[in-house]
């Protein structure tokens, strides 16, 4: 299972939101270049950038900063936040970015999610973020009547082979990942499952470990790498202790 850090931007700077809430941010860094060398120095193999201006006015507000972290790493980097046209997925896809998260528009234009997949296949990814078990969209400002679930089932028929899930509730609260929903959602799609939010100790990471052999392939960590409630080097332990015994 991967362990990927999080760097969520706005105007520029390296920072944490508790639930979506622009009134609820930390702000962790003004060079998220530097955050990200530090995660890449310290073994992370992904990371996970969000253009958190972008979530909410509906295009990527962050995209000089997004170019200089692809520069700064030599580690793939995926990327989301506000991005809803082949344009713009096509100019991130050039600059360098791993993968381009899609999330509002799943549920605005999936015509859109389907055309993606099969340009770019598996460089798309979908971010299903839920409310009580609600697609939320709008970069969290607006909950739409469509369960998780269904929205999971739905792309998946369009050949998007991976999703982050993210628990809003749990998101930025360390209160730990939602893993009841979880694991119903592994257990009911054949899709590879990134799960988000929550996360705050490093029995979560254990926990979240377990569940590897039903389809989840890796964790999303924030405000616990940054707060230091989890270590970074500690997680890749316990995901790599398997990996470490298997003999020669």
């Amino acid at each position: 299972m991967l362990i990927i850090p999080a760097i969520d931007l706005r105007a520029g700077k390296c920072v944490r939101l508790v639930e979506g809430r622009l009134d609820r941010e930390t702000v962790y860094s003004d060079n998220p270049m530097a955050v990200a060398r530090i995660w890449e120095g310290n073994g992370a193999r992904l990371l996970h950038v969000v253009d958190l201006d972008g979530a909410f006015a509906g295009s990527p507000k962050n995209l000089e900063t997004i170019n200089s972290i692809i520069e700064a790493v030599g580690i793939p980097v995926q990327v989301g936040g506000g991005i809803r046209d082949i344009p713009t997925i096509e100019r991130l896809l050039q600059m360098g970015v791993a993968r381009v998260i899609l999330g509002t528009v799943a549920i605005r234009n999936p015509e859109l999610v389907q055309e993606a997949c099969d340009r770019f296949g598996e460089r798309i990814v979908v971010g299903i973020d839920a409310r009580d078990g609600k697609v939320a969209i709008e970069g969290w400002g607006l909950t739409a009547e469509k369960d998780a679930l269904e929205l999971v089932n739905e792309v998946s028929k369009m050949g998007i082979k991976r999703v982050i899930f993210t628990d809003i509730s749990r998101d930025g609260t360390l209160k730990g990942p939602n893993l009841e929903a979880i694991k119903k959602l592994v257990t009911s799609v054949d899709v590879k499952v990134i799960a988000s939010g929550g996360v705050s100790t490093i029995d979560d990471i254990k926990s979240l470990n377990e569940l590897k052999h039903l389809g989840v392939e890796g964790v999303i960590v924030g405000k616990a790498l940054y707060a230091g409630t989890v270590s970074f080097t500690e997680a890749l332990e316990i995901v790599n202790k398997e990996r470490s015994a298997l003999p020669c």
